[in-house]
């Protein structure tokens, strides 16, 4: 049974390094479509920048899908495409891989949402 987004019934995308890749096709992540199109991209030394940044626009088109992971590392390489991307649906959430830290400075979503709030109300409402 593969795990999906739990209100409608929806897929959980990866587009990561091989190691990524295989951690959750074996946490029952992976699917392929009507179409025998994957839920999911292994990147390695060889894939072109090209490639990532059309798989990760054909995750974007697709209805059955609500999360897309990306490592961090990969999603700098498509920031503009990335950045692009304003709809809540499919959510995009950059994951860090073994060979590359998380870091938050670098988060698109945690970029836009201090842009939303003022760093100061939070701590002001906590008092």
């Amino acid at each position: 049974m593969a795990l999906h987004s739990a209100a409608k019934g929806k897929l959980i995308s990866v587009i990561g390094d091989e190691d990524t890749c295989v951690g959750f096709l074996l946490g029952g992540v992976g699917e392929i479509n009507k179409n025998r199109h994957p839920n999911f991209m292994v990147v390695d030394k060889n894939t072109a920048v090209s490639e990532i940044e059309d798989c990760f626009k054909r995750f974007m088109k697709r209805d059955d899908i609500d999360i897309i992971l990306i490592n961090q590392n990969l999603a700098e390489l498509i920031r503009h495409v990335i950045d692009s991307h304003t709809a809540p649906v499919p959510a995009v959430l950059e994951i860090p891989s073994k060979d590359h830290p998380y870091d938050a400075a670098k988060d698109s979503i945690l970029r836009r949402a201090r842009g939303m709030f003022n760093p100061e109300d939070m701590v002001n409402s906590r008092e």
